[in-house]
């Protein structure tokens, strides 16, 4: 490796360590070289365990904060959208449904406004707006503190009001799935909503894409052996997978060009 390289490569993690992510578009234009030049540096850096590579660009391994709300929302969008559409199809008219913070949630959201006579409890503000155009929606928004940055509703207030319900679904986003199967957090305040709503619903999908695999909060939401149905755009690890397996958790692979989908029992 060149001197050049080195010195391009540390530059690249400076970035990322402290946006927390960044597009190759943006690595490109601060290095002054070719997005396929920062590519090629990333997916390298990647496989030194460095950084960690997504679809279009990079993020910090195992940040200690999540990343920004708005680098979220156009971090892997496109299988997010695929998500959020293949959790959407298992949804029928006239549900009731728990939904929590996150981008993949949100997008999960958008692809609800055509059902119709949907019956759903939200802490997350972005998601009522999103379905408050629905065909006979009704919408029910936990009160607590409104957390400015990202549109979550969060606290004890929230977490009562949601107890106070009995949903069909629960469709919750996580950040981070360690080995074992526990689901993470960066955030406590909007952990007791989660638990909440996996305690009070019939069925609970969890909306994930792959980077969560990866990604290492330190606060404690639950397991995934107590959700229903896993969607995520690429296979887990192994051992995760057959944690999933023995839980008989469905697992739903689904990628951003066609709905494949892998199972471990049948569908809900």
């Amino acid at each position: 490796m060149t001197a050049g390289v080195k010195e391009r490569r540390a530059r690249i993690l400076q970035f990322v360590q402290q946006h927390g992510y960044a597009a190759n578009e943006d690595l490109a234009k601060v290095l002054n070289v070719t997005v396929q030049t920062v590519r090629r540096d990333v997916n390298s850096m990647a496989a030194d365990g460095i950084v960690t590579r997504h679809h279009g660009g990079a993020s910090a391994i195992s940040p200690t904060e999540n990343i920004a709300y708005s680098d979220r929302q156009i971090l892997n969008l496109k299988q997010k959208e695929a998500i959020g559409q293949k959790a959407a199809l298992a949804i029928p008219n006239g549900a009731s449904l728990f939904i929590n913070i996150g981008t993949t949630t949100e997008a999960f959201a958008r692809c609800l406004r055509g059902h119709r006579g949907l019956r759903v409890i939200t802490n997350n503000i972005h998601v009522a707006a999103l379905l408050a155009p629905a065909p006979e929606c009704n919408l029910i928004i936990a009160g607590g503190t409104v957390r400015l940055r990202d549109g979550g509703i969060v606290g004890p207030a929230a977490a009562a009001m949601i107890e106070q319900y009995r949903a069909d679904f629960g469709v919750i986003g996580i950040s981070g799935i360690d080995d074992d199967g526990t689901l993470l957090d960066f955030d406590a305040d909007e952990i007791s909503a989660a638990q909440a709503i996996i305690r009070n619903a019939r069925t609970v999908f969890l909306l994930a894409d792959h980077t969560k695999f990866k990604r290492r909060p330190m606060a404690r939401v639950g397991h995934i052996s107590e959700i229903s149905a896993f969607y995520t755009d690429q296979p887990p690890p192994p051992a995760l997978e057959t944690i999933l397996r023995k839980a008989g958790v469905v697992l739903h692979v689904v990628n951003d060009t066609e709905f494949s989908e892998r199972k471990t029992r049948k569908p809900i």
